[in-house]
């Protein structure tokens, strides 16, 4: 039986993910299809380790967190993966980390679904590995955005004439069951924000994609899910951060308000972290409004800069 590839697809993409294909039969693969059409068996993920929690009274099931530019991947590890929910166990976090892993779904109720990773493998890894992952993944993403707008364009979309386009027969078959299950609910614009937000996480220096625009005339590119590459390295754990300094004459941009409050916490920050009234006080000395502050904090917590150790406290990484 093939093994299935693992795709690149940010948090803030999978998270949106509300249909599922399953298989029938002890074998048959089952799937989760993303707004954007990726037909998602399993990922290959790079982000920040936030937080690992036991969730059973044997010991045996970890619940953990791993953010990346976009939003937060939960992660369930048990019995059944006893390598991998020990290294989990072990990691210190905050850290960087690199998780081939299987899609999961739980369903509370009839028409709400959630969805999950059960990691096969996690390596702690370094901050270059996630610039390069996130680079990676703006590509995957950009082609499937393009991929799913060639769709729209059709009288009635099709795998075969996506795939005519030079797409892959895995994405082809995903964007048409996108299209079915979600309809003009898929909010491409939104998608193309995120992609333009990962890139703007980036440090300096770092390779840029090409032109994101959607509108002109297309390029034949072919998504075909990349299998993961063994990452091995390990350097730093210290999330890279800007620290341009925001302009007093002019209104502020969200990003210069969590550069501003990213070094408020850096300055007050002891062994323990900083308490989160201590912040929001200082911040409001420097002139930011309560609103502005917590719309930040929670901003840098989704992208891996600070993190919450207990409740009431924050650390940068």
């Amino acid at each position: 039986m093939k093994r299935e590839t693992a795709w690149r697809v940010f948090a803030g993409e999978y998270n949106d993910s509300t249909v599922e294909i399953k298989g029938e039969g002890e074998k048959v693969p089952s799937y989760i299809v993303t707004p954007l059409g990726a037909k998602v068996n399993r990922l290959f993920i790079i982000g920040v380790l936030t937080d690992v929690e036991n969730i059973s009274e044997s010991g045996e099931l970890l619940r953990a967190h791993v953010s990346d530019p976009t939003g937060v991947f939960t992660l369930y590890s048990g019995q059944y993966q006893q390598d991998v929910t020990k290294t989990l166990s072990e990691i210190d976090v905050p850290a960087f980390v690199a998780i081939v892993g299987k899609a999961r779904t739980y369903n509370p109720e009839e028409g709400v679904l959630y969805v999950s990773i059960r990691p096969e493998n996690i390596v702690e890894v370094s901050a270059e590995a996630r610039d390069q992952w996130i680079l990676e993944t703006c590509t995957s993403t950009k082609n499937r955005i393009e991929a799913i707008t060639e769709a729209m364009k059709m009288n009635q979309s099709n795998s075969y004439d996506l795939r005519k386009l030079g797409y892959s027969k895995e994405l082809s078959e995903g964007i048409v069951s996108a299209l079915k299950n979600y309809g003009n609910k898929i909010d491409v614009q939104k998608y193309l924000t995120l992609i333009h937000e990962s890139l703007q996480y980036l440090r300096p220096g770092r390779e840029k994609l090409p032109d994101l625009k959607i509108d002109e005339e297309k390029k034949e590119v072919n998504d075909e899910p990349v299998e993961e590459e063994p990452i091995k390295e390990k350097k730093s754990k210290k999330a890279p951060v800007k620290t341009e300094v925001p302009d007093e004459e002019n209104e502020e941009e969200p990003e210069d308000i969590e550069n501003t409050i990213l070094e408020i916490i850096k300055g007050i920050e002891g062994k323990d972290g900083a308490s989160w009234d201590s912040i929001t006080k200082k911040c409001e000395k420097a002139g930011l409004d309560k609103d502005s502050i917590e719309e930040a904090l929670n901003s840098l917590i989704d992208k891996g800069l600070i993190y919450e150790p207990v409740l009431g406290t924050i650390k940068t990484t």
